[in-house]
């Protein structure tokens, strides 16, 4: 099987690591950097290429597409997706889940626990927004971040609202959330193969930290999660659409809370923190499932 992976960088961890267990399992593998990839979207047969080279021989592509090049990189595996090529995480899918607002209106839809969030645009709200969380503490997100960025602890009301009027002034997009006290700057990681959790742990924020990224200076180590919890990440990547994912969630009196669903998830701290092999994993997943033909999508009509 030949296996493309789609990456600006083949020298990060996650890719480098899908290039080591792909190989390790007799395929051959090809790392393309998706913004020196063009496409030929008119003629009657689609066609994706690199640096002069029709990219037409891929039995399967995964996608490591950052959420900066996020509309280039799935219009790229779109194309692939139009030659009969099988994607370890279906454009569609990555989009929706990329798309904040949309994901967690999609887990709310099908009754998955999440913290209390509110959405709005205009500046009269601002009172609103902040009592439909239940009042301050609360977290304000920037639906454009990544790894904790654009993510502000508001403690007072006072100071929530002075977060969300910069926030109006930059016209940005942006959610305002229940701050979940029990879960004490911590989180869950479940890293989601299939319909299994091949992997889960635990991330601390660092002192005076609250949030618990590693991009941030947290800490994880392997931790035994719930039944329920092994449910309810299990069950967030499937209304997704994502083969692939890693869903974090937070620990609070009334269960498992969903923060965010990960369609591009990172491998260095799951191997590290865990010991387990996620990378062969994902590889076997791509053999057992491989579908080749014309890609159907599995999510084209749940919203």
């Amino acid at each position: 099987m030949k296996i493309g992976i789609l990456s600006t960088n083949a020298r990060l961890y996650s890719t480098a690591r899908l290039v080591e267990a792909a190989i390790e399992r007799g395929h051959e593998v090809e790392v393309i950097n998706t913004l020196k990839c063009y496409m030929d979207i008119t003629s009657q047969k689609p066609m994706v290429l690199y640096k002069k080279r029709r990219l037409d021989d891929f039995d399967a592509v995964i996608p490591r597409i950052g959420a900066s090049i996020t509309f280039y990189g799935l219009a790229m595996l779109r194309q692939f997706e139009m030659m009969g090529v099988f994607p370890l995480n279906e454009s569609v899918a990555i989009g929706r889940s990329r798309d904040k607002l949309r994901a967690l209106q999609l887990l709310s839809r099908k009754g998955l626990g999440m913290p209390r969030t509110s959405f709005a645009h205009s500046t009269h709200m601002t009172e609103e927004l902040i009592d439909l969380v239940g009042g301050a503490p609360l977290v304000l997100k920037l639906l454009e971040g990544t790894q904790g960025k654009g993510v502000v602890l508001a403690e007072t009301k006072k100071a929530a609202e002075s977060v969300i009027d910069a926030f109006r002034e930059m016209e940005a997009n942006f959610l305002v959330q229940e701050f979940v006290t029990e879960a004490r700057g911590e989180d869950i990681r479940c890293f989601v193969i299939g319909d299994k959790v091949v992997a889960s742990m635990i991330r601390r924020a660092k002192e005076g930290e609250f949030r618990s990224n590693l991009h941030r200076g947290g800490t994880a180590e392997s931790v035994k999660i719930t039944p329920t919890e092994r449910e309810t990440a299990v069950k967030a990547a499937k209304i997704l659409g994502l083969n692939v994912a890693g869903v974090d969630l937070l620990r609070s009196k009334d269960g498992p809370k969903i923060m965010e669903v990960n369609s591009s998830p990172g491998l260095q701290g799951i191997e590290t923190s865990t010991g387990k092999d996620v990378a062969a994993k994902i590889i076997e997943f791509i053999e057992k499932n491989l579908v080749k033909g014309e890609q159907a999508t599995k999510t084209k009509n749940k919203g």
